[in-house]
């Protein structure tokens, strides 16, 4: 059984920092996309960043250069370091995985391809 697990949420000042971590466990994909979504009260889900097997990452616009999407080497932990937090980021993030590498059809930030999920974690940017 495939699970994802995320964690490393939590309430920070705006410019603070977060390090999500999304432990993939069940299963070994050798051909693989792994992302992090987020969704906040009213809103829909919003593709954050996305890393594939062909070493393709993508971010959506408002996060591009203040976070990170990283694999360990085992590749069954991704991870997502917030830098500069900001209150408009304020969401319960989900990390979602798929066994293939959806980069390469520009479709990383696309939550309907992906095929699990995890329960999601809280961040609160907050003064």
């Amino acid at each position: 059984q495939i699970e994802l697990v995320e964690s490393g949420g939590g309430s920070v000042q705006p410019g603070g920092s977060l390090n999500l971590s999304c432990v993939i466990s069940g299963y070994f994909f050798s051909k693989y996309s792994y992302s992090w979504f987020r969704q906040a009260p009213g809103k829909e889900r919003e593709g954050v960043a996305g890393i594939d097997s062909d070493g393709t990452t993508t971010y959506t616009s408002s996060v591009e250069g203040r976070f990170t999407i990283s694999l360990d080497s085992a590749k069954t932990t991704v991870f997502l370091q917030m830098n500069s937090l900001k209150p408009e980021d304020t969401s319960v993030y989900y990390c979602a995985a798929d066994p293939q590498p959806l980069g390469r059809v520009g479709e990383l930030l696309d939550g309907p391809k992906y095929s699990f999920w995890g329960e999601g974690t809280q961040v609160i940017v907050s003064s």
